[in-house]
C-alpha cells in the first residue's frame, strides 16, 4: 500500500480534503486491501460488493458508514488509478436518518453541575454556549476571542469554512473566573493540554466529559459532544430564533440541514395546533342526531 498510499494522499491534499476526511480514506482503502490480503490495484467490483456485503452483514456498520466506505474507495479507483467507477455495479446504500435525543434545558443544566472538574464543566458550558463542533472547540485559540464584539471566531470549520458565533456573557465570566483560580499559564490555547501547552487538548477529552457527567447528573439518554450541538440549535429555535441565522451559526451550507430542529423543537410543536382544534364540530355520537 506504501506506492498507492502516497498517491493518494497527495491527491486528496491537492483537494484541499479536511484532515479527519483524508485519516478515513486512507483508513478505509488500508482495510478494503487488508481484508483481501491483496494489493487494491488488483481488485476489482466484484471485490468491492463481496466487501460492502461483509460491512452490512459481519461488522453491522450503519448505510451512512458504508456509504464513507464506498467515498473512499471510489476516490480510490477514479482520483488515484485512473479507472472508471461505475455506480450500476458498486450502488451506494439508502441513507438512514434518525432523529437525534435532545436534552431539556433542565436536563443540560444537571449535565452542567454534574462535570467531575471545572475544567471539564467550562468544556460543556463552551459546547452548548456556541454550537461548535468537537474539533473546532479543541482548535480555538485564544486570540480567536472578539471581546469588543462578544464573538468568537471559527476559522478552518467544517468544509473548510470561518465563520462567528455568540460569546456568552456567563460562559466568558465562568472561564476567567476558572482561569484565575488555577492559575493558568498563558497559552496560544484556547483550551491547552494538560500535558503539553504547546498543544490543544484531544477531542477524546471532550468525549470522556460529556460521559462521565452523564451518570452523574442521573441522565439516562446517551450524552456526547455532538449533542450538546443539537440542544445548542433546537434551544435557539424554541426561543424564536430565524433558521438562517442559525444556518449561519451552526456553519450548514445548505438550509435543509438546519430545518433538522424544526423537527426536534418540541416547545414549537406543542404549541402549534392540530387543524382539527379549528374545526366546529357536533359532539352528539352519530346515534343520537
Amino acid at each position: 500500500m506504501t506506492h498507492f498510499r502516497k498517491i493518494m494522499l497527495e491527491e486528496l491534499q491537492l483537494r484541499n480534503y479536511a484532515q479527519n476526511t483524508i485519516r478515513h480514506y486512507l483508513r478505509a482503502v488500508e482495510d478494503f486491501a487488508r481484508h483481501f490480503k491483496c494489493s487494491p490495484d488488483r481488485l476489482g467490483p466484484r471485490h468491492i460488493r463481496e466487501y460492502q456485503a461483509e460491512l452490512f452483514q459481519k461488522r453491522k456498520l450503519s448505510p451512512n458508514s458504508v456509504g464513507q466506505h464506498l467515498a473512499a474507495l471510489r476516490f480510490f479507483y477514479i482520483k488515484t488509478l485512473r479507472r472508471a467507477w461505475s455506480v450500476a455495479d458498486t450502488p451506494y446504500p439508502k441513507k438512514t436518518h434518525h432523529l437525534p435525543t435532545i436534552l431539556s434545558r433542565e436536563e443540560v443544566a444537571q449535565l452542567l453541575h454534574a462535570a467531575r472538574t471545572p475544567g471539564e464543566r467550562i468544556l460543556l458550558m463552551t459546547l452548548y454556549a456556541s454550537g461548535a463542533r468537537n474539533a473546532e472547540l479543541t482548535h480555538w485559540k485564544v486570540s480567536d476571542i472578539d471581546r469588543p464584539r462578544m464573538v468568537l471566531h471559527i476559522r478552518g470549520g467544517k468544509g473548510r469554512k470561518d465563520r462567528d458565533v455568540m460569546l456568552s456573557p456567563k460562559l466568558r465570566a465562568a472561564r476567567r473566573a476558572h482561569w484565575r483560580y488555577y492559575h493558568r499559564p498563558s497559552s496560544t490555547w484556547l483550551f491547552p493540554s494538560n500535558y503539553r501547552k504547546d498543544r490543544p487538548i484531544d477531542t477524546k477529552t471532550v468525549w470522556y466529559a460529556c460521559q462521565k457527567a452523564a451518570p452523574r447528573a442521573g441522565l439516562p439518554k446517551r450524552v456526547y459532544p455532538h449533542l450538546l450541538r443539537h440542544c445548542f440549535a433546537t434551544h435557539l429555535y424554541e426561543a424564536g430564533a430565524d433558521l438562517r441565522a442559525m444556518q449561519v451559526l451552526l456553519g450548514h451550507e445548505d438550509l435543509k440541514d438546519t430545518l433538522l430542529y424544526l423537527h426536534l423543537a418540541i416547545q414549537r410543536l406543542h404549541s402549534t395546533a392540530s387543524p382539527l382544534d379549528s374545526l366546529t364540530l357536533d359532539d352528539k355520537p352519530p346515534d343520537e342526531n
